[in-house]
């Protein structure tokens, strides 16, 4: 009986630790999303607020039209490269957050052989 318990609080002690341990991974991936997302912003503004001053200065209509086109493409590529970097952010944490899973299958498989 007494290894029994020993067993159940060292078992306990071990999940304790893991759960820990992948609370920090997934503070730590948030807190760069975070922070992605937040220079991504600040930068798009700053982007707006060129082509606003840009476009103020134009003297043309076809200039309007291309300086618009230009800032189309742009923003658009900037967009994409964005969604990458955070597609590859959230599916890092999503590897974080189920870490505990992985290895409570891994030892219960571990176990049956």
């Amino acid at each position: 009986m007494a290894n029994t318990i020993e067993d159940f609080q060292k078992f306990g002690k071990t999940q304790f630790e893991t759960a820990t341990a992948s609370s920090q991974g997934v503070v730590k991936a948030l807190q760069a999303i975070a922070q992605e997302t937040s220079e991504f912003s600040k930068k798009s503004l700053e982007n707006g607020s060129a082509f606003l001053e840009k476009l103020l200065g134009v003297k043309s209509f076809e200039s309007a039209i291309q300086l618009q086109s230009e800032f189309a493409k742009s923003a658009y590529a900037d967009f994409v490269a964005e969604s990458t970097k955070l597609g590859e952010l959230y599916s890092a944490l999503a590897k974080e957050a189920f870490k505990p899973v992985e290895l409570a299958v891994a030892k219960v498989q571990a176990a049956k052989e």
